[in-house]
């Protein structure tokens, strides 16, 4: 019988006393294990970092000259690896030869 590979990865923080007894009391009124309240705090946290660039790039438009918007980043992400692989690609076709 095969071994099930781990679907997510596993960190361990820290947390100062009062800090820990808000989120274990925020988890449990919630009835949310501690996982998903800091799966659900990072999301948060994320969306909001985005937000504040693309706020930044909207208030200057010379830091964004293409108009990109967050739409945009699957796609281009997309590009810079298609492009990274195609580099890498002919990198080791270069070794090869």
């Amino acid at each position: 019988m095969a071994t099930p590979t781990r679907t997510s990865k596993t960190y361990t923080i820290s947390l100062p006393p009062d800090l820990a007894a808000k989120a274990e009391g925020l988890a449990k009124h919630e009835s949310r294990t501690m996982s998903e309240l800091f799966r659900e705090a990072f999301r948060v946290y994320y969306s909001r970092h985005l937000d504040n660039i693309f706020a930044d790039l909207a208030a200057d438009p010379n830091r964004n000259p293409n108009g990109y918007t967050e739409a945009d980043i699957p796609r281009i992400i997309k590009e810079f690896r298609a492009e990274e692989a195609a580099e890498e690609a002919a990198r080791q076709s270069a070794k090869a030869s």
